[in-house]
């Protein structure tokens, strides 16, 4: 992904959970700091993997710990679940959105070195540009041919995407946009999540994106509508 502030390169696992973070956040309405707070967060603790392992007993995302009153093991390792959990703790820091980034992740997780989180904004702030749907276009990826064909499972897809977006699962594969940031968020989660659910395409504000040639990025499509993202 490219944005202003640079270019980030992301396996697939950390591009769906940073997408998820972003749709999370927008159904939260959380202001587009928390999401960098987050991302910083994520970064450090478990590289954007949603890990099995940790210090004692943390695991996930963000190395959240059961024993801690976190949640179990198996929600903890639901990225949705883990982000919400994340930022029902850092809206409950005084003055959050006016602290550094470091020092507002370090208030939520506790750890060890709190410093360790600022080496991460520069990534974070273009994490959250991109997925967030701030920078339209800025999400996209080339996936290697599969080994076997991926099912079509877009009403799996839609599931997902209302499951972190909320307002329940979209019905077709013509997904309403309220807002072009809000476009832009949902085609850059489709986008991320297309290998996991056999996307072949998706649409949106005179552009697609195309499996097959994920490499050349958005090109311009005149039938993709600024109205809704398409996901084919």
């Amino acid at each position: 992904m490219t944005t202003a502030l640079g270019t980030l390169d992301l396996d697939i696992e950390q591009a769906q959970i940073s997408a998820t973070i972003a749709a999370v956040a927008a159904r939260r309405k959380l202001p587009e700091r928390a999401v960098q707070i987050a991302y910083v967060t994520a970064i450090q603790e478990s590289k954007l993997l949603n890990l099995t392992w940790g210090d004692r007993d943390s695991v996930g995302v963000f190395q959240q710990r059961p024993s801690q009153g976190w949640g179990t093991v198996e929600q903890l390792q639901d990225p949705v679940y883990a982000t919400n959990k994340f930022f029902s703790a850092l809206v409950k820091v005084k003055r959050y959105l006016k602290l550094p980034l470091h020092d507002a992740a370090q208030a939520v997780q506790r750890s060890a070195d709190g410093s360790a989180y600022a080496q991460h904004e520069t990534d974070a702030r273009i994490l959250a540009d991109a997925f967030t749907g701030k920078v339209p276009k800025a999400v996209h990826c080339w996936y290697p041919p599969p080994d076997k064909p991926v099912a079509f499972e877009a009403a799996k897809a839609r599931k997902e995407l209302g499951r972190a977006l909320g307002g329940g699962a979209p019905q077709s594969n013509q997904i309403d946009a309220a807002s072009q940031r809000r476009g832009w968020l949902i085609a850059a989660w489709s986008v991320a999540h297309a290998q996991k659910y056999g996307l072949h395409q998706v649409r949106y504000a005179g552009v697609s994106w195309t499996a097959t040639a994920g490499h050349d990025g958005w090109l311009a499509d005149a039938k993709a509508g600024a109205g809704q993202v398409v996901i084919a």
